[in-house]
């Protein structure tokens, strides 16, 4: 009977929440596991019914998860499926309300993004491989338009030419629940881009995506990792260097530049302020440093606590 309430939910997430597949197969995989735990707590052979989901059950599942060493951010995203769907079935009038509202999130400490110097991506971006290729001037263009526009390394493999605008800078990026976008980049990502297009290979797997390999087949997420690394490596740059490491970047230093928060929320496609908000503590933590290095009554004389 669970299953019927479950498909129920799959399908108003898909096409009313519109939710992305990662999204849809995290909750469901979550609610499945729920529901065997419960159904094994309650010993009960016949299916569960949405009545008999209690808040103590709930608190029992995390409990034992947490238990088995799985960490906060992954119980806090279990008990957000299980609020989501209480709060479905509640819609449905199947539950009279969502009990998994009396539970509070475990507490997640978010930990600063590694954001590098700017100088460290000049000299990523200012790599030039001789002589150009095809996959070079890609490459090129690809971390360009990365650190030009801060979108998700998701976001940049999904581009096709036609979301790109080179005559007014500007990129239509579809992000997380599938919501559309519109974002910037300036001159030396432009030049970057038009580059690469007019080597672009003209017999193509995918002739609508933006960025291919060297099969002419769309680049993957993992092929843009492993060409990053592969930059670093040749640049001396961290190994942890990403594709979102360059999407740090791009909100840190403009925020460094005086960029408005909210608007940095919008070219980032952040629905909530609070996780853009994660940048000024890296932006005041950099402040403070300089500051401490920079003013001469900053620094305390040696042996001092």
């Amino acid at each position: 009977m669970m299953d019927t309430y479950l498909t129920a939910f799959q399908r108003y997430l898909d096409i009313e929440r519109q939710a992305s597949p990662h999204t849809l197969r995290n909750y469901l995989s979550d609610l499945h596991q729920f529901v065997h735990f419960a159904s094994a707590r309650l010993g009960q052979a016949a299916p569960l019914m949405p009545a008999q989901i209690e808040a103590s059950l709930i608190r029992a599942f995390l409990s034992t998860l947490h238990q088995q060493g799985v960490g906060h951010t992954t119980l806090a995203r279990k008990l957000a499926s299980l609020r989501s769907f209480l709060h479905f079935l509640q819609q449905q009038g199947h539950v009279s309300e969502n009990v998994a509202e009396q539970i509070q999130s475990p507490k997640i400490r978010r930990p600063l993004p590694n954001v590098l110097p700017i100088d460290q991506v000049f000299a990523l971006l200012d790599t030039q491989v001789t002589p150009a290729t095809v996959l070079s001037l890609r490459d090129q263009a690809l971390l360009e338009l990365l650190y030009a526009t801060g979108i998700r390394v998701s976001e940049l493999v999904a581009l096709e030419l036609q979301d790109v605008d080179l005559h007014s800078g500007t990129l239509r990026v579809q992000g997380k629940g599938r919501r559309e976008r519109q974002v910037f980049f300036g001159k030396t990502a432009a030049q970057a881009l038009q580059t690469y297009l007019e080597v672009r290979p003209a017999v193509l797997q995918e002739p609508a995506a933006l960025f291919v390999n060297h099969r002419g087949a769309r680049l993957s997420t993992r092929g843009v990792q492993w060409l990053i690394k592969r930059h670093c490596q040749r640049t001396g740059l961290p190994a942890r260097t990403s594709p979102h490491t360059l999407r740090h970047a791009f909100a840190t230093h403009l925020l460094d530049n005086g960029a408005d928060l909210r608007a940095i929320q919008e070219l980032l496609g952040h629905q909530q302020l609070s996780t853009t908000q994660k940048y000024t503590h890296v932006s005041t933590d950099r402040m403070l440093e300089v500051y401490d290095k920079a003013h001469p009554r900053a620094r305390r004389p040696e042996g001092t606590p």
